[in-house]
């Protein structure tokens, strides 16, 4: 919340320009869906692209935050190196969430929580997408039912920003961002403190 106060401006400006950078483009490609589709198809393909490069640069903001560090509006598009291992870490998490609400649900939710935190390990110690879901998979053991009502916390607080007029979404979407990195950093700091895993550094973008 501090940070987000600190920084209110800065947010305000880099979710304006993330709305306009994925929603501008897919509202022309709803415009021309019947009289271009082939254009329309080719445009929400780069929008899905873009959205999730910036998945990405939104990761690396909230986690130079919580370092101490000043996030730049650059930072959106700085991940780029990473996107194929992003994508594909997403796609696999995305399969393994299904196959769990296949099974009852139950094993979606669990699953979903032990795994949320792969592309945080991609975006900050470039790691590929199997050991990013096993270092999530690490950093989770034991925390998964604190991280089930953390996760909730963080939707119902985004809910109160939404029915604000959707303004209060400028300071719960910032909040909530920072919240889950500094959740992350802690998470990787313990395990780091009770068996130090040698963790590579992520490469110069």
């Amino acid at each position: 919340w501090k940070t987000m106060k600190s920084n209110f401006w800065f947010f305000v400006g880099l979710l304006v320009g993330v709305g306009l950078i994925i929603y501008i483009p897919a509202f022309i490609a709803k415009l021309v869906k019947k009289e271009a589709p082939i254009f329309s198809i080719i445009i929400n393909i780069a929008v899905w692209v873009l959205s999730l490069i910036i998945q990405m640069g939104l990761i690396r903001i909230s986690l130079k935050f919580c370092d101490n560090e000043k996030g730049e509006f650059g930072d959106l598009f700085s991940c780029f190196p990473l996107f194929f291992k992003y994508l594909l870490g997403s796609i696999l998490y995305n399969l393994i969430v299904f196959g769990g609400m296949i099974l009852l649900i139950i094993p979606g939710i669990i699953w979903g929580i032990k795994f949320q935190f792969f592309g945080y390990f991609i975006v900050d110690k470039g790691l590929g997408p199997i050991e990013a879901l096993k270092r999530s998979s690490l950093i989770t053991r034991g925390a998964k039912w604190d991280l089930f009502i953390f996760n909730w916390l963080l939707w119902f607080i985004n809910f109160l920003g939404a029915i604000c007029l959707l303004i209060g979404l400028f300071a719960t979407i910032p909040t909530t961002m920072v919240a889950m990195a500094f959740v992350y950093r802690k998470l990787l700091a313990q395990i780091e403190i009770t068996q130090a895993p040698e963790l590579p550094r992520s490469p110069e973008l």
